[in-house]
């Protein structure tokens, strides 16, 4: 889709070493618990564990607390997660799609809509934005895993939708029923992928003027700060040059 090579994820557009660590590594725990307890331990017969496993260890974290985060999954143990998203508007009329993993709604509740309303947005009803965006999965690599004419010929022999290569590296966009196979079909040619999940792909995308790009960013890091949120996804573009303003 023309013009969304800029789209990341909050993950990936500030890259994992400016995370906290402990913090970083408290979100991917959370998510491999949660994928080990819906389905089998085990990455080869359970596709979210398996994208979770490759984004941990994208993220630098150590496979010891990888296990651990397998075993106390598998176990039933630990706290029950509940996977919770909300909808609504960041500065400049942009939409924001915030997906949770919580153990209590009301503190999260209550921390997103702060963050939110806090930095120039607000929340909406379920379905508020999400009509806007296209449930579809998602697979990434680094820049350099190939060229993009060599990315798109490997993805489209492995069964993609759609490929938009920058700088920054390549998206691979697959239906959301088929991210794992086309994951597994890609691993032979490219290598490990940095990341392969569902994702919101926005249908327009909003270009941010500078002001507007200043308090969404408050806005994204304030939620990436609170450990519930894991991905804040946005039809937002902010200019090469708005961002280099804005150091």
């Amino acid at each position: 889709m023309a013009g969304h090579s800029k789209f990341k994820n909050i993950m990936h557009r500030k890259g994992a070493q400016d995370k906290k660590r402990s913090a970083l590594f408290s979100k991917l725990s959370r998510e491999i618990t949660v994928a080990a307890k819906a389905g089998l331990p085990d990455p080869n017969a359970n596709a979210r564990l398996r994208a979770a496993i490759i984004a941990a260890r994208q993220g630098g974290m150590p496979k010891d607390n990888i296990d651990r985060s397998i075993s106390k999954g598998a176990g039933g143990g630990g706290e029950n997660y509940e996977e919770v998203r909300y909808e609504g508007f960041g500065p400049g009329g942009v939409s924001l799609i915030i997906e949770t993993l919580t153990d209590n709604r009301n503190r999260t509740a209550t921390n997103v809509r702060t963050a939110v309303s806090k930095n120039g947005g607000n929340l909406g009803a379920s379905g508020a934005v999400s009509h806007g965006f296209d449930r579809l999965g998602l697979i990434s690599y680094p820049a350099g895993a190939g060229s993009a004419d060599a990315v798109f010929e490997a993805a489209l022999e492995a069964g993609a939708e759609d490929v938009a290569s920058s700088d920054d590296g390549h998206e691979i966009w697959t239906a959301q029923e088929s991210l794992h196979e086309v994951a597994r079909a890609l691993e032979p040619v490219l290598g490990e992928a940095e990341g392969a999940k569902l994702a919101w792909r926005p249908q327009t995308m909003v270009t941010v003027g500078e002001a507007d790009a200043a308090n969404l960013l408050k806005l994204i890091d304030a939620l990436d700060d609170d450990d519930d949120v894991q991905t804040v996804w946005g039809n937002y573009d902010v200019p090469d040059e708005v961002m280099e303003r804005l150091g």
